[in-house]
C-alpha cells in the first residue's frame, strides 16, 4: 500500500515550517523530534522550532533588504514561521525580533493541532526504509553523530563539512577597479577560465605592515567549548597566519608573485589580496584564504584599509566554527531531493544555507515539493528573481563548483543577499539631479530587485496554488 505520509527528522525552523506546509496541502505528516529523548549542546528546552542563538530575524525592510524581502515572500506563501514570529515580535527597530520563548510556543502549539501532524519524540538514527515514501531531513548544523554517519555513508565520504572555514564575500560592483585589476597569477588559464579570473589588490610595503599590525591586534571570537577550535593547515585563520611570521601570509594568500599591476605596472606590490568570483551570475566575489575569527566589526574596518576594497560592501564577512552541512550542488536536485535516492530531501541549514528566515524557507519549499509528489501534482520551483528562487539557485547550482587553483569544492552556506539575484536594468529617476551614482543607485538597484522579486513570486504563487 502507498505510504501517504511525509515523514520529517528534525523540529527545528526549517522542519515545522515544511510540516505546516505538508499539512496545509492536504498531507499527513509525522514529525520525529529527538529532544528531549537526546538533546544537543545548544538546545535549552524541547520546544519546536527553538531559537539557539539570537531572537533576531534581521531586517524586516523589504525593498532594501534581502532578508526582508524573504520575510514579505514567505508571509505570501502562508508561512508558520512568520505568522509566529509576527505574533510575537519585540521591539527591535527596523529589524524582526521575537520572544523567543513565545515564538516556539506559538509554533509547537500550532503543529499539535494540526490534525494532520503527528508529533513523535524519537531518535532516527539511520536514514529511513524505502517504506517512507517521502523522507525531509531538517536536523541542522547539530545533526547526531548517528544520523550524520549514515548521510555521510549514503552521499560520500566528503559530503559532509564538520569544520567551516569561511571567508568573506564582497558584492561585486562595490569593488573599485581604478586600484584594482583582473588577473590570474602567471595568466594562467585554468578549466573554464580566461587568464583574468582573479580581481587582484595591491598593497605596498607600508600598507602591508599596518594591515599585518591590524590582523594580530584585531578583536576576536573566542570559541564556545561545544564548537571546539581544531585548527587544519589548510584553513588557519589569517590573525594566526600574521602572528607565525609576519611574512607569512605573503609567501600565503597574499603573494605578489605571478601577477602585474595594470594600473602601475613599473610598481611591484608587496602583497596582494585576490578576490575569486563565488556565483554564477558574478555579482559576488570572496576574499581567498581569507578565512578568519575576527569579529565581524573588526573585520569591515580592516578589510577596508584594503586598496580596491575601501567601499566595499559584504555579503558575508568570514569565520571559523564547527558546522554540518552536505555538498548540495553535486547532491540535490532543483526540488531538493537527493539525487541518488529520489523521495529524500533535505531542509534547512544542513543543505548549505545560513539563517533563521533562510532555514525556514528552504523548510517550506522543501515540504511543498515532498507534498506535490505525493498529491503526483507538478509544482515548478520559484523564479531566480525571487529571494525564495534565488536561494534555491545558491543550494542547487548557482555557485564556482571548483576552486580552480586547490581542486576541491569550494560551496559554502550563505545567508540570502542582493548579490544571488540575477541583475536588473537600472533606471536614473528622471527628478534625480546630477550624477547617479553611490548610494543613490544601490537604493534604487535594491527597490528594482524588490519590486520584480515581487511581482515575480505573485506569479509563481497564482500558478503553483497549494490547495
Amino acid at each position: 500500500m502507498k505510504n501517504t505520509s511525509v515523514h520529517i527528522i528534525g523540529g527545528g525552523l526549517a522542519g515545522s515550517e515544511a510540516a505546516w506546509q505538508i499539512a496545509s496541502m492536504g498531507v499527513d505528516v509525522i514529525l520525529h523530534e529527538m529532544r528531549p529523548v537526546r538533546g544537543t549542546d545548544a538546545h535549552q528546552g524541547d520546544g519546536l522550532a527553538e531559537l539557539v542563538c539570537s531572537n533576531s530575524f534581521r531586517s524586516d525592510d523589504a525593498e532594501q533588504n534581502a532578508v526582508g524581502l524573504l520575510h514579505a515572500e514567505m508571509r505570501r506563501a502562508n508561512s508558520l514561521i512568520m505568522r509566529a514570529a509576527d505574533e510575537n515580535k519585540v521591539p527591535a527597530g527596523s529589524a524582526l525580533a521575537v520572544d523567543r520563548v513565545g515564538f516556539s510556543d506559538s509554533v509547537s502549539q500550532a503543529l499539535e493541532a494540526h490534525e494532520r501532524i503527528e508529533i513523535r519524540r524519537e531518535e532516527i538514527a539511520t536514514l529511513p526504509s524505502p517504506d517512507w515514501e517521502q523522507t525531509i531531513i531538517a536536523t541542522g548544523p547539530l545533526t547526531s553523530p548517528d544520523l550524520a554517519a549514515a548521510i555521510r555513508a549514503e552521499t560520500g565520504e566528503d559530503a559532509l563539512a564538520f569544520f567551516d572555514a569561511i571567508a568573506p564575500i564582497v558584492h561585486f560592483d562595490s569593488i573599485d577597479f581604478d586600484k584594482a585589476w583582473f588577473q590570474s597569477r602567471y595568466d594562467k588559464v585554468g578549466p573554464g577560465g580566461t587568464g583574468k579570473d582573479y580581481i587582484n589588490c595591491p598593497l605596498d610595503r607600508d600598507q602591508y605592515e599596518a594591515f599585518i599590525d591590524a590582523l594580530i591586534e584585531g578583536d576576536k571570537t573566542e570559541f564556545k567549548e561545544w564548537e571546539g577550535t581544531p585548527y587544519f593547515d589548510g584553513c588557519l585563520p589569517i590573525e594566526v597566519m600574521a602572528e607565525r611570521g609576519r611574512e607569512t601570509l605573503r609567501h600565503g594568500p597574499m603573494k605578489p608573485m605571478g601577477l602585474t599591476n595594470t594600473h602601475k605596472p613599473d610598481e611591484k606590490a608587496y602583497g596582494v589580496v585576490q578576490l575569486r568570483q563565488d556565483n554564477a551570475l558574478g555579482t559576488l566575489y570572496n576574499m581567498v584564504g581569507f578565512q578568519t575569527k575576527l569579529k565581524y566589526g573588526a573585520q569591515k574596518a580592516i578589510f577596508q584599509t584594503i586598496p580596491g576594497l575601501e567601499n566595499a560592501e559584504f555579503a558575508r564577512l568570514g569565520g571559523l566554527h564547527r558546522n554540518t552541512f552536505i555538498n548540495s550542488p553535486t547532491l540535490l536536485d532543483e526540488t531538493l531531493q537527493l539525487k541518488s535516492r529520489p523521495g529524500l530531501r533535505f531542509a534547512g541549514q544542513i543543505t548549505g544555507c545560513e539563517g533563521y528566515v533562510e532555514s525556514a524557507a528552504i523548510g517550506l519549499l522543501t515540504g511543498r515539493f515532498a507534498a506535490s509528489d505525493i498529491l503526483e501534482k507538478s509544482l515548478t520551483p520559484p523564479p531566480e528573481t525571487t529571494a525564495f528562487g534565488a536561494l534555491l539557485n545558491h543550494i542547487t547550482k548557482g555557485h564556482i563548483a571548483y576552486e580552480q587553483d586547490m581542486g576541491k569544492r569550494s560551496f559554502q552556506p550563505m545567508n540570502v543577499n542582493f548579490g544571488l539575484f540575477p541583475p536588473v536594468q537600472i533606471v536614473k529617476p528622471a527628478k534625480h539631479e546630477g550624477r547617479f551614482r553611490g548610494k543613490d543607485k544601490a537604493i534604487i538597484k535594491r527597490q528594482t530587485i524588490s519590486k520584480r522579486a515581487l511581482q515575480d513570486f505573485d506569479q509563481w504563487l497564482v500558478s503553483n496554488p497549494v490547495a
